[in-house]
């Protein structure tokens, strides 16, 4: 990887984050369609148009992984593939590899409200397999010079197609040659699954190729991506696999310990999440190379990255495998600056490039590691009401390196938030916010909510450069619409949108709001 050496580093640190602007965060499975799930097709353009008529200038999305049985995006199966779930079927027939009649069959006719997971995992596979048998020289040949420029790509092939083979998605239930990587069983298993590992190549090409031509779509609209990565990957993965010496793992590549945070506003118990952690001293001795390969690919997809639980990076809390929650970890050192000086040799971050979700415990070295790298960090306005001495989140302490939301993925929605709420902190929400509440007209959801308004202002009213709300809350929806619970395992990531729902926003006030205080997309030319 070549190192930027033309940028100093302390103008890249202190880089301003944006002009002030605004967006909506929208997952892409979220978006409307045919196909039971969101996809990079005619409605995410449509979503990209919503976007500049409404005066925002950032589109917000999810991590852009394969999934597992769960669902969750940050509990990906690689670092680097994309999940082709998104992979438009429309596309795949206007590009002559699909029949209309064979469309049809991953058209999804029942609810447009949430993502169809059980019927895409019987459909697309069989669906996306006849677009490769019928996939000619030229564009086989547009897929060789693909892979040459994903090394990552090939091992991520072979681990999927011996998962199917196997029926064993975790490397360390494989036999040994192939669970240490022997290189005769590798070349076996790659010479028997050859037909296999080209059609998982195939995939990534179409992801890559079709969210290009979107990203791109959005791009020349002015409207930018930020992006989501996840801290930590899972342990069915190629990347541990691969790369077993840059995690925390025993010889038979079993986690030592697991990832998760303490107990926190969001579960007593704490989060487990049960990923394998960071052999930190060894990727130190590789330079972070594989962390950097993990970046680069993330600012290849996204104009703007957000770090997930960016604590770790100064802090990371420890469980020790086989614990039932996260209560008895302990915190242990993370790399620190000297991770993100090496970000800043090899980058050109002339352009500010990555938000930093700094979130949850903080103590002064988690402040102290945002203030040295200049990231901007996040506030929540949901986080401003459960507790009074909590004061960062009140918007008149918002700094202007700031990303400002009303809520994230992991909160309620807004309305949602306001039935938690006691009664006494709702009052006071509502006397910060000087909505004139009378009686219980707050409940009142929908696109014209007027409690929702009322704090969504707050946040385009305050000095943080960037404010984001989740689509969700523009159109003042209840708790059932919520993305995710966290501590649930099952009922999450099922949020999705028909077309006459996103239409239904009030475009007008949110232009207005954009416009009043000064987050107006440059390039907006709406007249209502």
């Amino acid at each position: 990887m070549k190192k930027n050496t033309t940028t100093p580093l302390a103008h890249m640190q202190r880089s301003p984050l944006f002009d002030r602007a605004s967006g909506i965060l929208m997952p892409v499975s979220a978006l409307p369609g045919d196909f039971g799930i969101g996809t990079f097709g005619a409605s995410a353009k449509k979503f990209i148009d919503f976007l500049v008529k409404i005066g925002c200038s950032y589109w917000q999305v999810l991590p852009f992984g394969p999934i597992d049985a769960f669902n969750s995006p940050y509990q990906a199966v690689s670092a680097f593939a994309g999940n082709p779930f998104f992979i438009d079927p429309e596309r795949l027939k206007d590009a002559g590899l699909l029949t209309e009649d064979e469309v049809q069959t991953a058209r999804y006719d029942e609810t447009p409200w949430a993502v169809a997971y059980d019927f895409i995992r019987e459909t697309r596979v069989d669906l996306f397999r006849k677009a490769f048998n019928r996939a000619d020289d030229q564009l086989r040949e547009k897929i060789k010079q693909f892979k040459k420029t994903q090394p990552w790509l090939e091992d991520y092939a072979l681990y999927t197609a011996i998962s199917a083979d196997t029926g064993e998605e975790c490397w360390i239930n494989w036999e040994a040659g192939l669970r240490d990587r022997n290189a005769a069983a590798i070349q076996k298993a790659t010479d028997k699954l050859s037909e296999e590992i080209e059609f998982q190549i195939f995939l990534q090409y179409l992801f890559f190729t079709q969210w290009d031509e979107i990203k791109a779509y959005a791009n020349a609209h002015h409207i930018y991506i930020i992006g989501d990565m996840p801290m930590y990957v899972a342990l069915q993965s190629p990347d541990v696999w691969t790369h077993p010496e840059c995690f925390d793992l025993n010889e038979d590549g079993t986690p030592k310990t697991v990832a998760g945070v303490p107990p926190d506003y969001f579960s007593e118990d704490g989060q487990l999440w049960g990923n394998p952690l960071y052999n930190w001293d060894a990727l130190k001795e590789q330079n972070y190379k594989w962390w950097l390969d993990r970046l680069e690919m993330a600012l290849t997809l996204f104009d703007t990255v957000r770090i997930d639980h960016f604590r770790a990076f100064s802090a990371y809390w420890s469980v020790p495998v086989g614990e039932k929650t996260a209560k008895n970890g302990k915190w242990l050192p993370g790399p620190g600056m000297d991770l993100f000086n090496h970000v800043f040799e090899t980058f050109n971050f002339s352009s500010p490039r990555i938000i930093a979700e700094d979130l949850g415990v903080q103590d002064d070295g988690v402040r102290q590691l945002l203030a040295d790298s200049g990231f901007p960090g996040m506030r929540v306005l949901q986080f401003a009401f459960i507790d009074a001495g909590d004061g960062i989140h009140w918007p008149h302490n918002y700094i202007p390196n700031t990303v400002a939301y009303t809520g994230t993925h992991d909160n309620n929605t807004l309305l949602g938030y306001l039935w938690e709420l006691n009664e006494g902190a709702r009052k006071f929400a509502f006397e910060y916010c000087n909505y004139p509440c009378q009686g219980d007209e707050w409940q009142q959801g929908g696109p014209h909510s007027d409690s929702c308004h009322a704090l969504i202002r707050l946040l385009w009213m305050s000095s943080a450069r960037l404010a984001i709300i989740p689509m969700q809350d523009l159109l003042g929806y209840g708790a059932d619409s919520r993305t995710n619970t966290p501590g649930q395992a099952e009922g999450n990531w099922k949020f999705r949108l028909p077309q006459d729902a996103i239409d239904s926003a009030d475009t007008k006030w949110i232009y207005e709001m954009n416009r009043i205080y000064k987050r107006m997309n440059p390039h907006s030319q709406t007249a209502f």
